[in-house]
């Protein structure tokens, strides 16, 4: 009896050594293939660096990404939510789906060479990838044709899926597919972000509402007879005044930031149509959906008192981050395995040179090779992702790789040069390879996923109902553009 269970227990040692040194052979031949394709990958992701289509406008860099999915046996289908430039791309059948998210937009306003100072493209193009959305998405992509070609040589069961979402800066694309249930049957979701270092942290962030308000006065002389006329800038103004009065009358962690997006034509002429533009934050969305609607009230109060007539449109919003440990896990061995970025002398040399352009005091190039320490974070990253509403509904893992050079902020000329280089592709394999790693261990080990989800549960709460910030609106196709 004692010989039959010792060699029961060493049959079932060694199945566990067998299937650990085929993962790991696995994985090693994800790293190779990832690092012979780079070249493949840096073309597309530099071609969408130089397109720059800001959100819903995406239409040529949504295709380039499709290319790839189609050319690699992925089916797509395109115009999802009723947006034309998403897309979802899916091979294999069955359980478990795993996703993997993709954004390909740019910002307004930040053109640049890929240089190490300040430069204005020469081509004219105002906007720029100055949150690395170029690398997201390529970087997505190529993980999940890796994983893809995993499921074709190996015939395991399971459904790898590329959400192509447009419009993150400010346009909410994912809350949409995400209303309209596309992620209602994935087990796990997973994405990254470019970034100034190489780490995986189970922390939440800000949620968010965006919403333009909009006054309609009465145009007159301003001096002739200035009292047949109602300014619609009052409104606004007046608005403003009470808005910035509630900050003393919310929660401390709260953000509310305004332009004024149309003023006026001439101070001679009483402005018969003025707009005001917020964005509403918080680490809870129950918190910004209370400061929205006390963001109305006084939208109506200031167009009651001015005599002006008030409408508003929601642009966008979306929800906090539910982080997930058990995911998080997995996905920072894999990191861990993969490492950071190593920069050549020539590389080492430009991100000398970006660094001197901002305050980056006891930081050096050599720091883009460390990846960070595993981190659990009760405060929240000052920062808001339409991601935010996917991690309430499936379970949602997220890594930051290094890109940009040590310190490097987002949103800046220094990230859309770094994104331009080889720095920035350096930065989206590490992405990949960790990426494509993570999905087959959770295909390997449904557990996981299961643990996941159990989590999910947990954080959201019980009798949890999916009811987005935008509410019912149609999305907002022109809200980049609409001043």
């Amino acid at each position: 009896m004692k010989k039959l269970l010792i060699l029961s227990l060493l049959i079932g040692f060694n199945s566990l050594t067998s299937n650990g040194q085929k993962i790991a052979k696995d994985k090693k031949e994800i790293i190779a293939a990832l690092d012979s394709k780079e070249p493949i990958y840096a073309n597309t992701a530099l071609k969408i660096w130089e397109k720059a289509e800001i959100g819903y406008q995406e239409f040529e860099s949504c295709v380039l990404l499709q290319d790839l999915l189609k050319a690699d046996g992925f089916s797509i289908q395109t115009g999802v939510a009723d947006i034309p430039t998403s897309f979802i791309a899916s091979y294999g059948s069955g359980k478990p789906v795993i996703s993997v998210l993709a954004e390909y937009d740019a910002l307004p306003g930040v053109s640049q060479e890929a240089v190490p100072y300040l430069k204005e493209r020469e081509d004219g193009n105002l906007s720029g990838h100055a949150c690395g959305h170029h690398l997201f998405g390529t970087g997505a992509v190529a993980a999940a044709i890796e994983v893809k070609n995993w499921l074709l040589k190996t015939g395991h069961q399971g459904t790898i899926r590329v959400y192509g979402t447009p419009a993150e800066e400010g346009g909410s694309g994912k809350v949409y597919m995400a209303r309209e249930g596309l992620f209602d049957d994935v087990d796990a979701s997973l994405y990254w972000h470019p970034g100034n270092e190489n780490s995986v942290r189970v922390a939440s962030n800000l949620a968010i509402a965006s919403v333009k308000f909009r006054f309609k006065g009465i145009s007159t002389h301003a001096a002739g007879a200035p009292e047949k006329g109602r300014s619609a800038l009052d409104g606004v103004e007046v608005m403003d005044y009470m808005m910035n009065m509630m900050r003393e009358h919310v929660p401390s962690e709260s953000r509310i930031h305004y332009v004024i997006t149309k003023g006026g034509e001439a101070p001679n002429v009483v402005p018969a149509n003025a707009e005001v533009y917020y964005f509403f934050r918080h680490p809870d969305m129950r918190t910004v959906k209370d400061i929205l609607d006390r963001s109305i009230l006084a939208a109506q109060g200031a167009a009651l008192g001015t005599g002006t007539i008030m409408s508003y449109e929601m642009t966008g919003g979306s929800f906090n981050i539910l982080p997930n440990a058990i995911l998080s896990e997995v996905m920072h061995k894999n990191l861990t395995l993969v490492g950071g970025v190593t920069y050549t002398e020539e590389e080492h040399t430009f991100a000398e040179k970006i660094m001197t352009t901002y305050n980056s005091e006891d930081l050096l190039p050599e720091m883009a090779s460390k990846v960070e320490p595993f981190v659990t974070s009760e405060i929240a990253g000052n920062y808001s992702t339409d991601a935010g509403d996917v991690s309430w509904i499936v379970p949602l893992v997220s890594m930051s790789a290094a890109t940009w050079p040590p310190g490097t902020p987002g949103h800046s000329w220094q990230a859309v040069a770094a994104g331009g280089t080889t720095l920035g592709i350096k930065g989206m394999t590490v992405a990949s390879k960790t990426m494509a790693m993570t999905i087959i261990d959770l295909f390997n080990d449904p557990t996981l996923i299961e643990k996941a989800k159990i989590e999910l549960n947990r954080r959201r709460g019980d009798n949890f109902k999916y009811e987005p910030i935008i509410g019912d609106r149609a999305p907002a196709l022109d809200y980049a553009g609409n001043h």
